[in-house]
Order: C-alpha cells, then sequence, then structure tokens
C-alpha cells in the first residue's frame, strides 16, 4: 500500500483523486496549497500528485522545494492547462511524470504501479544512494530533466563524465524510473574485465566452447533480460568487440562464444570518461558505433563546475554516516573549504571526505581541521587518477608515448624497450589515438616508418 499526498486547491478534484487512491488500496494525504504540501512531505509519502497552477506557491515552486530534499518522494504534475513551456520546466526539476487532468482510474492505477519503489529511511538514513543526481545547479537541472524524460525510450543513452562523477548512478535512475524497473539492472565496467574474457562476460559461452569452460554462461545481455544492461568504461572497449556490440544493438541478437545466436531485448545505456569523438577521429572507437551510442547523450558536470551543489552533497553524505550517533554539524570554516576545493575526484571524492571526518570526529562540530582532502595522483596531463583502470591506463599510455619519442618514433625499437611484441604496441597505440598523434610526426623526424 502506497501513501500518496494529493496537492490541488479545487477541493472537488482533491476530494476525487483521493477517492479513487482509497479505493485502488492506498492511503490518500491532502493538501490544499503548495505551502501545506510541503510541511506533509515525510519519509511515509510514497509519491506527491501536485496540481500546477495555485494561488500562492504554484505547483512549480512546491516541485521545486520538494526536490530540493536529497530524499524526496516522485512527484507527479497535474494540470489541466498543459503547454512545452511548463512540462519541460516540471521534468528539468525532476517531475516523475507530467500528466493533463483529469486523470482517469485506470490511468491512475498504472500510475501508482509505476512508481519506483521507495525505501523509508530509518535513523535519518536516506534508503537510497541519489547522490550523483543531487543538486540544483543548472547543470544537473539538464541532468534531472535528461533523465525524466529519457527514463521510458528505448533508445540508447551514453553519459558522459569525469571519473566519479556519478555515471552509473545516472543509468540506475534511467532504469528505476522506465517501464523496465521490475527487470534486472546489469553493470558491465568494460575497463575492468581482461579483454579475452570480455566477449564471455558479455554474451556468454557454451559448456567446452574454450578451455575452462565447464559450463554454460548466459552472459550480461541475457542476465538484463528485457532490464537494462550498463556498459560502463566503453571507451576502453577494444574494436573487435565494439564491433559485436554494434551487431547486438542494431539486430537485437548476440552470439554466444561457441554457441547459436540468441534474440536479446535489454536496453543498453553506455558510459565512459574519455572523449569518444577524438578516439573515433584517431581509429581507436568505431565511428558507427559512436552514432548508435550517442542517440540520447548526457554529460556530467564535474563538482568544481556546480559549487552549490556541494553543501547539499555534503549534507546528504552526514545523514548516511551517522546513523547510529548524533549528526555532527559542519562549521562554517569547514564549509568554507568544502566549497572552495577543487574536488578532482569530483562527488566520490567528496563522499569519501566526508565519511572520512565522520569517523576521525567525535565531537558535535566537524571544523575546517577535520576536512582532510586528500592528494590525488597527478598524471603528465594535469587529470586526476580515481580508480585503479584509469590510473593503469594512463599509466600505459605515458610509458608509449616516452617510449616512441625516446626512439624518434620507431616502433620496432619502442616496442623492445617497452618488452613487448610490435603488434601489442600496435594495438595499444590504436586504443590510446597514438597512430596519427605521435607516430606519424614523429616518424617523419628520422625519415623513415620502422627503421
Amino acid at each position: 500500500m502506497a501513501t500518496i499526498l494529493i496537492v490541488d486547491d479545487d477541493a472537488g478534484l482533491r476530494d476525487g483523486l483521493a477517492e479513487t487512491v482509497t479505493d485502488l488500496g492506498h492511503r490518500a494525504q491532502t493538501a490544499a496549497s503548495g505551502r501545506e504540501a510541503i510541511g506533509m512531505v515525510c519519509a511515509e509519502t510514497d509519491a506527491v500528485l501536485l496540481d500546477l497552477r495555485m494561488p500562492g506557491i504554484d505547483g512549480i515552486e512546491t516541485l521545486r522545494r520538494i526536490r530540493a530534499d536529497g530524499d524526496a518522494p516522485p512527484v507527479i504534475v497535474l494540470t489541466a492547462y498543459a503547454s512545452p513551456e511548463n512540462t519541460i520546466e516540471a521534468m528539468r526539476l525532476g517531475a516523475f511524470d507530467h500528466l493533463v487532468k483529469p486523470i482517469g482510474r485506470e490511468a491512475l492505477r498504472e500510475l501508482i504501479d509505476r512508481l519506483p519503489p521507495r525505501t523509508h529511511p530509518q535513523h535519518d538514513k536516506p534508503g537510497t544512494d541519489d547522490s550523483g543526481l543531487i543538486g540544483t545547479s543548472e547543470a544537473m537541472r539538464r541532468v534531472q530533466k535528461t533523465i525524466g524524460l529519457a527514463a521510458d525510450a528505448e533508445a540508447t543513452v551514453l553519459i558522459r563524465g569525469e571519473t566519479g562523477t556519478g555515471k552509473e548512478l545516472v543509468a540506475r535512475a534511467l532504469h528505476v524510473h522506465s517501464r523496465r524497473s521490475a527487470s534486472p539492472f546489469i553493470a558491465v565496467n568494460c575497463a575492468a574485465i581482461p579483454q579475452d574474457l570480455l566477449e564471455s562476460e558479455l554474451f556468454g559461452h557454451v559448456k567446452g566452447s574454450f578451455t575452462g569452460a565447464t559450463s554454460d554462461r548466459s552472459g550480461a545481455f541475457r542476465d538484463a533480460g528485457a532490464g537494462t544492461l550498463f556498459l560502463d568504461e566503453i571507451g576502453d572497449m577494444p574494436l573487435a568487440m565494439q564491433a559485436k556490440i554494434l551487431r547486438a544493438l542494431q539486430e537485437r541478437i548476440i552470439t554466444p562464444v561457441g554457441g547459436k545466436p540468441v534474440k536479446v531485448a535489454a536496453r543498453v545505456i553506455a558510459a565512459t570518461h574519455r572523449d569518444l569523438a577524438r578516439q573515433v577521429t584517431s581509429g581507436a572507437f568505431r565511428e558507427d558505433l559512436y552514432y548508435r551510442l550517442n542517440v540520447i547523450p548526457i554529460e556530467l558536470p564535474p563538482l568544481r563546475e556546480r559549487s552549490e551543489d556541494i553543501l547539499p552533497l555534503a549534507h546528504h553524505f552526514l545523514a548516511l554516516a551517522t546513523t547510529d550517533r548524533l549528526r555532527p554539524q559542519l562549521s562554517d570554516a569547514a564549509i568554507d573549504k568544502l566549497v572552495h576545493a577543487s574536488w578532482p575526484g569530483n562527488v566520490r571524492e567528496l563522499r569519501n571526505t566526508i565519511e572520512r571526518a565522520c569517523v576521525l570526529t567525535r565531537g558535535s562540530l566537524i571544523d575546517a581541521g577535520d576536512i582532510d582532502i586528500t592528494k590525488n595522483p597527478i598524471d603528465a596531463d594535469g587529470d586526476p587518477a580515481t580508480d585503479l583502470p584509469t590510473a593503469v591506463a594512463r599509466l600505459e599510455e605515458r610509458l608509449i608515448r616516452r617510449a616512441l619519442a625516446a626512439c624518434g618514433g620507431n616502433r620496432t625499437e619502442a616496442a623492445r624497450q617497452l618488452n613487448i611484441n610490435r603488434q601489442l604496441l600496435y594495438t595499444k597505440m590504436q586504443r590510446y589515438g597514438l597512430g596519427d598523434e605521435v607516430s606519424g610526426n614523429l616518424t617523419r623526424s628520422v625519415g623513415k616508418d620502422d627503421g
């Protein structure tokens, strides 16, 4: 049974909706104004049905204030005067849906049935980790709006953003708010799986198809069923696998290793921290796959570009980290330090910083001295390496660049210095987009190709 808060200044419409909600087996609460509704929203509120045109605080402002809470329930905007402007604005502010009144009984039943499950917080702890979506900055509102508009679409989504910005959380939000939410959400990190195992991980295999295949494996595409398959760090996928992913997206058919073609139904969402357009230019990423993935692009801004969201995020992480004792407060000096930090590790780094301060602070106040902002390792290009696969890839790229420069572009000699075979060097140069940028320019300086 869901608890639905109905907000409408028209008593007849308000009471009629409440009666229908009750007849459908749910609990109805009512509010005659936006101001009254804001005070009534609580942990037990599973959804809000919100009228758009109301005196005083109108529906848009009410929606804005409700959604400012990181643990806000889904808000469905109802209006008799739908327009492109109010529809877009409502979705931009995080509305779950935007519907035209009057709404029929069956339509209301279907709406309640597809509401995302809300785990109520205990001890003031938010029930879901939506930290990647918290924020009222203009950049995050665009992200929230796009999620709302794209959730029920069948098109592929490409999420791009620096490490730690919350790309997987955006993918999960797209899934949770979609019609596929009752089906599985399967995430695969393409950079963390060895190349020779990636095909089996995604497409599965049959018993005996290769050494070590002691039983059948369904693979991520089939595990996702009619749900969502999230391909994280797809920019690190080898070219040979890119061709197979393209076929799977176009034909909705996969071929398990050693098996026969199988139809699949999962929606694919991809993410990367790399500039895929640049990789396409260098030949490290297939152009046709790039355009097939980039149907609905979502760009996640780095935390340093949305400083107004730092404090709401910090309070959210305080609530997550202090469930069994009194929650400490942030001093003005601590707030100033948080807001003015550069956060190269983005939201993930902020969360780690707040958790560390909560563990190491026993008093009721977290001061600036308790905010220990760790120094991230910086690579030669000045980008932070915040996870192992990224750090290894960047180190590998720098070593290859250095070897090629030392050898004047002679790939054979560079491969010898790196203690790898020349074909492997070619493959890695292609992956990092070094074919034209490095080998072409440097080779001209010695007047020959590979010596």
